[in-house]
């Protein structure tokens, strides 16, 4: 790992979900981890939000420390403070004009971290200088899944920490209890039932998943974040028992990820979470207007290579056509597919962990394009 001194603000803003900050508290916990000594800073609207996802966080409190990372309610009184060597404008949230002027002033470095996309364009936009103010410095970073792109958000020895996690059962089992999973569930997957964890919009076809699983010989615990998909609070089956967890860290996010036979999940920084897992996911891309998402399903649906039956229930499960997903699922669940996917989830995971992550290469994009002092 190379480091450097670099100081860094993140801007955030908390739009309708939690992939927003998810990213900007992963990305700041690395940017500190790769700059020791460093200030980094992450502005952020919506403390709450933060503390859904890190425990830690007091919302109460507009200023704290945690991690080694300055975290601040972003209102227009918090401003008035020196902008650090770079600055991240994390998906166009839009700086105030006069916190613009001040980075003029110092020269800062302004990077416009865009949204994940698998589309070919944005191998060709990544890295180019984005029109702006004059004086401001601004290029537009984009995460990806190829070389040519910013990359993936992954933590040094992530997967030698989620295998190490892996090989002691105790911590999969104590986990369970401490989210509050009762005796007769975890008794249960001891004893082989599996284990599937749903992170989905409210326009997924859960209810197909219900009767998917219901017709499995093999019982399911079906893990559902709190308030993520109220109604099936109340629908466990002879096959299929609910159990409605409450929201848990990130570190703990990734072992509920790692432990489970199937994972569904969606947005941004679940989809790279489930890939680090390595295991079988279904992600439900977060839905735009006049179906703008589906072209980038598509194109991600075509780096990852997964066997058609796969794919058809990655296209179902995105689609609003009823029972359609209820349909690929029974066809996804045969053990065939099932260990293909499973084959096939490993690969892909081995092979983009190959590559540099996103950290990494956003410290390497800004110490070559800052100017020299």
């Amino acid at each position: 790992m190379r480091n450097s001194s670099t100081g860094f603000d993140i801007f955030c803003r908390v739009v309708d979900n939690y992939g927003d900050i998810g990213v900007c508290w992963r990305l700041a916990r690395l940017l500190e981890q790769l700059n020791p000594g460093a200030t980094i800073r992450l502005r952020v609207d919506n403390l709450q939000a933060l503390a859904r996802i890190e425990p830690t966080i007091d919302p109460a409190l507009r200023e704290q420390t945690k991690c080694g990372v300055a975290v601040t309610l972003w209102t227009e009184n918090t401003l008035d403070a020196t902008p650090q060597d770079v600055v991240i404008e994390a998906f166009a949230c839009d700086l105030p004009q006069q916190f613009i002027a001040r980075m003029i002033k110092r020269d800062s470095l302004c990077i416009n971290l865009e949204y994940l996309s698998a589309e070919k364009w944005v191998e060709g936009c990544h890295g180019l200088p984005s029109p702006g103010q004059n004086g401001l410095r601004k290029y537009f970073f984009f995460p990806g899944f190829t070389t040519a792109t910013g990359g993936l958000l992954r933590e040094p020895d992530l997967l030698k920490a989620r295998d190490s996690w892996l090989a002691q059962p105790d911590s999969r089992w104590r986990l369970l209890e401490e989210i509050g999973m009762g005796q007769p569930l975890i008794d249960g997957l001891r004893s082989g039932w599996r284990q599937v964890y749903l992170f989905c919009y409210p326009s997924a076809p859960a209810d197909d998943l219900i009767h998917a699983l219901d017709v499995q010989d093999t019982p399911t615990v079906l893990i559902v974040p709190s308030g993520v998909y109220p109604s099936l609070r109340d629908r466990s089956t002879g096959k299929v028992h609910v159990f409605e967890a409450p929201f848990v860290s990130q570190e703990d996010f990734d072992h509920l990820l790692w432990c489970s036979d199937l994972n569904f999940v969606r947005g941004e920084d679940s989809l790279v979470r489930a890939i680090w897992a390595g295991r079988p996911f279904v992600w439900q891309i977060y839905p735009q207007e006049h179906d703008a998402h589906l072209a980038k399903l598509s194109a991600w649906l075509e780096l990852s290579r997964f066997s058609a039956p796969v794919t058809q229930l990655l296209q179902a499960w995105n689609s609003a056509t009823p029972t359609l997903a209820l349909r690929e699922l029974r066809v996804a669940l045969t053990p065939a597919v099932m260990d293909e996917w499973r084959e096939r989830a490993a690969y892909r995971c081995e092979e983009l962990s190959s590559r540099c992550d996103l950290a990494q290469n956003l410290v390497d994009f800004c110490a070559k394009n800052r100017r020299k002092e």
